[in-house]
């Protein structure tokens, strides 16, 4: 018998031969790179990988990967994810969504997905507008905003997409930025090997509609000072000096100077299995977050679903359509 020598996929494997139309200078491109690197890392074949899409500039990505894909309708990529990885778990399935496709017209599914911890990796690119529309605020824009539809600034109270997650009971949460690569491929290894549903948002520049919305978090010269990089079992120290840190006090999470006063053995050290402590993480804009701010183990909604059909297959036996469709009075309509 001969055996087949495992593949070795590289990045170029992951390439489509489609060419990739967003803007010059979008977030996008850093993202799709990223995957693509990340993706050969795992070990999974081509085919057992998935990527589905609403609609939006982030939509556009399955046509982008060489795997197999769904360029769906607006919101709904987590329902179609939920089904197919239901319906085949041994498939690695990605949604992919932006901040107007996942929380306005798609937040009733992709809430439903996270509280269900189907086995699927959601990847949230937010850039606070509306891009493939033309630079309309979106759910996470400031408040305050002025575009195209709110001329005079957006009256609404920004969602924080982490605390919708948290607050959606998803298993695994965690934030990167696009201009980060390094650590987002991190980010994505971490999902891809997460059992249970995994969020992840990733900061994106949208350089024509929202140019420098993250700024503070993805310029090399201030963003060492800006963010917080999690690691399990590890104190909570940012700047670029290691400098600061966080210590719990009476409102929540502070900002200290390390000194005289505060050393490390002061401050908080993260645990991405505390749920307290990932909402009070997902509350700060100063320092940001990033990394792993949630990981937590549950069953997942597909293995719970298919123990349901073992079991009753082990009690009523494998069951039959036809019998099942005439058990009782019947007739035919001519």
């Amino acid at each position: 018998m001969t055996i087949a020598e495992p593949i070795t996929l590289t990045r170029k494997d992951f390439q489509s031969d489609q060419t990739v139309r967003w803007c010059p200078g979008c977030g996008d491109y850093a993202i799709l790179a990223q995957m693509q690197k990340t993706l050969p890392e795992l070990g999974i074949p081509k085919e057992r990988i998935v990527f589905i899409s609403g609609i939006g500039c982030s939509s556009r990505f399955p046509y982008y990967m060489d795997t197999y894909g769904i360029h769906s309708i607006h919101g709904r990529a987590p329902t179609l994810a939920t089904g197919l990885k239901v319906v085949n778990p041994e498939l690695s399935v990605w949604v992919i969504t932006g901040d107007g496709d996942g929380l306005s017209i798609g937040g009733n599914h992709l809430i439903h997905a996270c509280r269900r911890n189907v086995d699927i990796n959601i990847v949230l690119f937010n850039n606070r507008i509306y891009g493939l529309t033309k630079g309309q605020y979106s759910p996470t824009s400031p408040q305050g905003i002025r575009t195209k539809s709110s001329p005079m600034g957006s009256l609404e109270t920004p969602l924080n997409p982490i605390s919708v997650a948290l607050a959606a009971e998803a298993t695994f949460i965690a934030r990167t930025v696009d201009v980060i690569q390094s650590h987002m491929g991190d980010m994505f290894r971490r999902a891809a090997a997460h059992k249970g549903v995994s969020f992840v948002e990733v900061f994106q520049n949208c350089v024509i509609f929202n140019d420098g919305a993250w700024e503070p978090y993805s310029n090399r010269k201030v963003r060492d000072d800006n963010n917080l990089y999690l690691e399990p079992g590890q104190p909570m120290i940012f700047g670029k000096k290691r400098d600061k840190g966080l210590v719990l006090g009476a409102r929540g999470l502070e900002v200290v100077e390390l000194g005289e006063k505060y050393d490390e053995k002061d401050l908080v050290v993260h645990d991405p299995t505390n749920v307290e402590l990932a909402f009070l993480l997902s509350r700060l804009d100063y320092p940001m977050p990033l990394g792993v701010i949630l990981e937590v183990q549950k069953r997942t909604y597909e293995d719970g679903l298919w123990g349901q059909v073992a079991q009753a297959k082990e009690q009523k036996g494998e069951g039959d359509l036809r019998t099942l469709y005439y058990n009782a009075d019947t007739w035919t309509v001519g």
